[in-house]
């Protein structure tokens, strides 16, 4: 990708709200820069009161000026990185939190097709590349071309026909520098996408230690990542090459200049043409060009090498969101909860349909269980209500508000989510229930939690409520973590709530827990649960059967009972409790009578 490629003029905006701080850092690097000019003169000046004058007065005027001069030059030069340090910082600050929070509005599905690891790379190293582009990078670029232009002008008005031999080498650097420039802007793209890779397994393992220990797949783990950073070495390996091999070619020609130099004004010396002292500048200007060409050389290798990094954090700050909020979307007042779907479609890829004519009315303050065989749209259609995705058809409302004409913040304040895997934050217990209202006092915190079933075991906790729950609430149990999540949803106090069977897979003691927690949770609410169990079918007041992304049965457990269609055969396979396949079992081998079993394998108990 050329250095062509990129938009500069966006590039370089980067830069406007620091303008005053970046003009000063280029001054004080013209005057650096510029003493630096002066310091081969003051040189030739020195050799030359050296070799004529008869008393010390001349040369220690020079070497008080060669003094001055190279304190002038650190103390610019230190002021010119300050203000670069501070020019840099902030913009990797502000790249940094504009891109983390364009990465919090996208919807959900650009996470569907991307990895978090890489996203932190991009957040990381690409930034960070973006940062030395426009500061380090651009004064280098100035600094060098300026001395590089500076050198030339001088050793002209000191000797044109000396200063054109000098000049005969440029060329051949510049050639050198584009080709090996090309390669190394491929190799470092190459190692840029190999690194995210790597930062992306590693990401991975991490985050899913517990899988990993539990089916004792540390040493896989750990060859994935090693054969991911081998490939990342390799890439470097040849980067190194092409480094080193474009260093050692900079390296001669800038000796071999050198050398000729010294030859060329060494034949103008024994013709009486040139002084000693002259000869002199004259090398350390040519040391001076031949530095400048070889770092501008090296810079566009580095300037090309960063076009990747800066590519891929334009991409991500210039996704637009798939879900937005229309001109004029209104606040969604407080709702009652009423939930309308009217003939709703839905596709994840524009081809494959999830959803096809869902019509269905949810009244306010029920609770609906959605049942179906796996891949039949329930995640999907709960999905839809809190506008993670919008349907491709049909529309979708709330107390009679289309979900598109109101703000996304507004609907998802009443809407709370208990989803079966719950997510907590690394951070303490207290940081994870006020989650669901950040305002929240330390009362009502509490008081979430007792309604939650947790406060009991918080408080068995060394530091209770300031106890660390760990990445992704690892220090917790399962059933403990469910109530921390449950607490999160209390305290927000939503009008519709969300669940996905929050207890399926706890044990039967944190289930009761959890399920008290739930009930007290949904009293008052719109609930839709995606059911898994049979405890969430008795307290749903209807259930809504989906296959193939269509409802195909809604009513009670009786009547879907009665109609012995999916529902019935879902439930004689799925939902049975092991209370009841027992009675089922016992009945059968007749070790209980019939209004026994019956009691025992009822729904209602």
């Amino acid at each position: 990708m050329p250095i062509t490629s990129v938009n500069w003029r966006r590039l370089l905006g980067y830069l406007k709200p620091y303008r005053g701080r970046m003009a000063l850092a280029i001054l004080a690097l013209l005057v650096s820069s510029g003493f630096g000019l002066a310091f081969p003169l003051v040189i030739v000046r020195l050799l030359d009161s050296v070799t004529q004058a008869k008393s010390s007065g001349p040369l220690n005027m020079l070497a008080g000026a060669l003094i001055g001069i190279f304190f002038c030059q650190a103390t610019f030069s230190f002021l010119q990185s300050y203000l670069l340090a501070f020019v840099g910082e902030r913009i990797v600050y502000d790249l940094r939190t504009s891109l983390y929070a364009r990465l919090q509005k996208l919807s959900l599905d650009f996470y569907a097709s991307r990895r978090v690891g890489d996203l932190v790379s991009r957040l990381s190293s690409d930034v960070t590349q973006m940062r030395t582009m426009l500061t380090s990078n651009l004064t280098m670029l100035l600094s060098q071309a300026l001395t590089l232009i500076g050198s030339i002008a001088i050793l002209l008005t000191l000797n044109a026909q000396f200063t054109l031999f000098i000049l005969a080498l440029v060329p051949v650097v510049i050639l050198i520098a584009f080709a090996f420039g090309s390669r190394i802007r491929k190799g470092s793209t190459r190692i840029q996408d190999q690194l995210a890779d790597s930062t992306i397994v590693a990401e991975e393992g991490l985050q899913g230690i517990r899988v990993v220990k539990s089916f004792g797949r540390e040493a896989y783990e750990t060859q994935r990542y090693e054969t991911a950073m081998t490939r990342t070495f390799q890439s470097a390996l040849r980067m190194a090459v092409y480094n080193s091999l474009f260093g050692s070619v900079m390296l001669f020609l800038g000796f071999g200049s050198i050398a000729a130099i010294m030859w060329y004004g060494g034949q103008q010396v024994l013709a009486g043409r040139l002084t000693l002292a002259m000869i002199t500048g004259f090398l350390m200007y040519g040391i001076s060009i031949a530095a400048s060409l070889g770092g501008l050389g090296g810079l566009y290798g580095q300037l090309s090498a960063a076009v990747g990094g800066v590519q891929r954090v334009f991409e991500i700050l210039d996704t637009e969101p798939t879900v937005r909020d229309l001109p004029g979307a209104v606040i969604l007042p407080s709702v009652r909860g009423q939930i309308t779907f009217e003939n709703v479609s839905f596709s994840y890829d524009g081809e494959l349909p999830v959803l096809e004519n869902v019509s269905l009315d949810v009244h306010a303050g029920e609770i609906l269980a959605l049942v179906g065989p796996s891949g039949a749209g329930k995640s999907t259609l709960c999905n839809l209500i809190p506008r993670f995705y919008d349907p491709t058809g049909g529309t979708i409302r709330v107390d009679g508000q289309d979900l598109r004409g109101v703000t996304q913040h507004s609907l998802r304040e009443q809407i709370g989510i208990v989803p079966q895997e719950a997510m907590l934050f690394g951070g303490t217990i207290r940081e994870n229930i006020r989650y669901g209202r950040l305002e929240a006092g330390e009362e009502e915190i509490v008081a979430a939690a007792r309604a939650a079933n947790a406060h009991d075991f918080i408080m068995g906790f060394q530091k209770q409520y300031e106890t660390v729950v760990g990445e992704r609430g690892m220090n917790l149990s399962g059933g403990q973590r469910q109530r921390i999540a449950i607490a999160r949803a209390i305290l927000k106090d939503p009008r519709i709530l969300l669940l996905d069977e929050a207890t399926s897979s706890l044990d039967n003691e944190s289930e009761e827990l959890v399920q008290q927690a739930l009930d007290r949770l949904m009293q008052g609410r719109t609930t839709v649960i995606i059911a898994h169990r049979l405890s969430t079918i008795k307290v749903a007041h209807r259930i809504a059967v989906l296959e193939a992304g269509r409802i195909v049965e809604l009513g009670t457990h009786d009547e879907l009972m009665k109609e012995n269609g999916l529902y019935a055969r879902l439930y004689s396979m799925q939902f049975r409790d092991p209370e009841e396949e027992w009675a089922v079992a016992a009945y059968g081998a007749g070790a209980i009578d019939a209004p026994r079993a019956f009691s025992l394998a009822s729904p209602n108990g």
